[in-house]
C-alpha cells in the first residue's frame, strides 16, 4: 500500500510537473489574440491631391496673354484740356436768345467737313474742327449774330472720337499689347485683370482726365490643352482645345468624338512642369473604369498645357508596320509583273504578224 500510494504521488507530481512545463512554453491557448491591438492606429493611406471628377479646384487667376481678346468699354473718358473738337465729335450746343420757332438746344456731330449743321433757318454750316470749347463757342456767337440781335452761346463736349476707339474688341498682339488708337498702345501680357486695367487707364491718362474703363475677357484663347492620338503607325493627331476650366479626362475625349478605331484603352495625362521646378507628371488613366464603373479615382480634371495621350492599339500598329514593310515589295512585284505581261504581248503580237 505504501509503494502504491507513493507511486500515486510521483504520478501526480509528473502531472504537475508537465502542466507547469506547457504553461511556460511559448504556446498560447485556443483563441487567444496572438497581437494585441496597438496602442497607435496605423495612419490611413495617402490619397492623392490631383484634382478629379467629384473634386475639382478652381484655376488660378487668369493671366492675359496673346492671343486673347479684351472687351473695353470706357466708363469716364473725359479729355484733358483744352480739347480741340475733332471731326465726329459730338457737342452739345445751347443758345439763348435764338427764335422760339427754332431753338437750338441739341447735340451736333461734327461732320466730315469739320462743320456743325444748325439748320437752315441760322445759315447752314458753322466750321469749328480745330478749335477748343471756348473758341467753338465764340464762333457759333458770331455766325448768329448776323440774324440775332443779343445771343449767348454754350459749347461742351458730349461725345469724343477717342472714346469710340477704346470701346469694344481688343487682341493681344504678338508683342502682348493692345492698341487704344490715337492713345497709343498698352503693355497688358502676363497681368490680371485689376493690372491690365490699370495700364490701360495710365496710358489714357496721357490725354485723359482721369480717365476709368471696364476691362473683361472676351475670349479665352491663350489657355489649352492638347489630345494627342497615335494612328496606328500613320502618325500622330493633334487637336488643340480651349479651357474652361471644368474639363475632365471623359470631357476631353467627349470633345473629339471618343476614342478612334486604331487606339486603344490606354490613355495618360503628361502634365508640364516648369523649367527647373521639377519633373513632369504622369497620370495614368484607367478607361475601363472611367466609362463602365463610373469611377472618378482617375477621370482627372485638365489643367492649361496638359496633354492627354491616348496610345494606339499593338495589334494595329503591328498590322500598319507590316503593310509599311510590304509596301515596297508589293510596288516592285507589281510594276515586275506589268512590265512581264507587256513584254508578252509584244512577242505575241510580233509572232502573229511574222506568220
Amino acid at each position: 500500500m505504501k509503494a502504491c500510494n507513493g507511486s500515486k504521488t510521483r504520478l501526480s507530481e509528473y502531472f504537475s510537473l508537465l502542466a507547469l512545463l506547457l504553461g511556460t512554453s511559448g504556446c498560447t491557448a485556443f483563441l487567444a489574440p496572438r497581437d494585441p491591438f496597438p496602442a497607435t492606429p496605423p495612419e490611413p493611406p495617402i490619397e492623392s491631391s490631383v484634382p478629379r471628377e467629384l473634386d475639382k479646384v478652381t484655376l488660378p487667376r487668369y493671366v492675359i496673354e496673346p492671343p486673347d481678346i479684351l472687351l473695353i468699354e470706357g466708363v469716364k473718358l473725359v479729355p484733358k484740356s483744352p480739347h480741340k473738337i475733332e471731326t465726329f465729335d459730338v457737342i452739345l450746343v445751347r443758345v439763348e436768345g435764338e427764335f422760339p420757332e427754332q431753338p437750338i438746344d441739341d447735340a451736333y456731330p461734327v461732320d466730315a467737313d469739320g462743320s456743325v449743321n444748325l439748320g437752315p433757318t441760322y445759315n447752314g454750316r458753322v466750321k469749328v474742327v480745330g478749335l477748343t470749347l471756348e473758341e467753338a463757342e465764340d464762333v457759333i456767337r458770331t455766325h448768329l449774330a448776323q440774324m440775332l440781335a443779343d445771343v449767348q452761346v454754350s459749347v461742351s463736349l458730349l461725345d469724343s472720337v477717342g472714346a469710340q476707339q477704346v470701346t469694344g474688341q481688343h487682341l493681344v498682339g504678338p508683342d502682348g499689347r493692345v492698341n487704344l488708337g490715337t492713345y497709343g498702345s498698352a503693355h497688358v501680357a502676363g497681368m490680371t485683370l485689376e493690372e491690365a486695367r490699370a495700364a490701360v487707364e495710365a496710358q489714357l491718362s496721357l490725354k485723359l482726365e482721369k480717365p476709368e474703363v471696364f476691362v473683361d475677357v472676351l475670349a479665352y484663347n491663350s489657355k489649352v490643352y492638347y489630345i494627342v492620338t497615335q494612328g496606328g503607325g500613320f502618325g500622330d493627331n493633334v487637336v488643340r482645345l480651349p479651357i474652361t476650366g471644368n474639363e475632365t479626362v471623359l470631357d476631353a475625349v467627349a470633345g473629339v468624338g471618343g476614342i478612334s478605331q486604331v487606339s486603344s484603352s490606354r490613355l495618360w495625362i503628361a502634365r508640364p512642369a516648369p523649367n527647373g521646378v521639377g519633373c513632369e507628371q504622369i497620370l495614368p488613366v484607367d478607361w475601363e473604369d472611367i466609362t463602365r464603373g463610373a469611377s472618378t479615382a482617375t477621370n482627372y480634371q485638365l489643367m492649361p498645357g496638359d496633354r492627354l495621350f491616348i496610345a494606339e492599339h499593338r495589334f494595329q500598329r503591328a498590322s500598319a508596320l507590316v503593310t509599311q514593310t510590304l509596301r515596297p515589295f508589293e510596288s516592285i512585284f507589281g510594276s515586275l509583273s506589268l512590265a512581264t505581261s507587256t513584254l508578252n504581248r509584244i512577242v505575241r503580237f510580233g509572232q502573229a504578224n511574222t506568220f
